[in-house]
């Protein structure tokens, strides 16, 4: 995986499902196990929320271009891994109630 983290990038990577009825939304189609570090190849940033818009842990990759990881993680470990294009990730992040810091954009 390139240094530089964009939604082409792990998206030509993966086998991402659009997710119905939500536009430029993507859900990884691989084992729940995968973590973060796996499925990008790297040790990226993330950032962790509890909202009460989700029922699991909501984990935010923000990448280079200004898309975006959304991961849910249960409290058991499993992972649902979403790769979003720019509106996509600020539509949901609105969504669930979520502000990212300055710095991190």
């Amino acid at each position: 995986m390139p240094q530089t983290l964009t939604f082409e990038a792990l998206f030509s990577k993966w086998p991402w499902r659009p997710i119905p009825n939500c536009p430029g939304r993507f859900n990884l189609s691989t084992p729940r196990y995968l973590t973060l570090k796996e499925l990008t190849e790297s040790d990226t940033e993330s950032l962790e929320f509890r909202t009460p818009n989700a029922r699991d842990t909501v984990v935010v990759t923000p990448l280079n271009d200004g898309a975006g990881l959304i991961s849910y993680r249960s409290d058991y470990g499993a992972c649902v891994h979403t790769l979003n294009n720019r509106e996509g990730f600020e539509r949901k992040l609105s969504q669930l109630g979520i502000s990212l810091p300055p710095t991190v954009d």
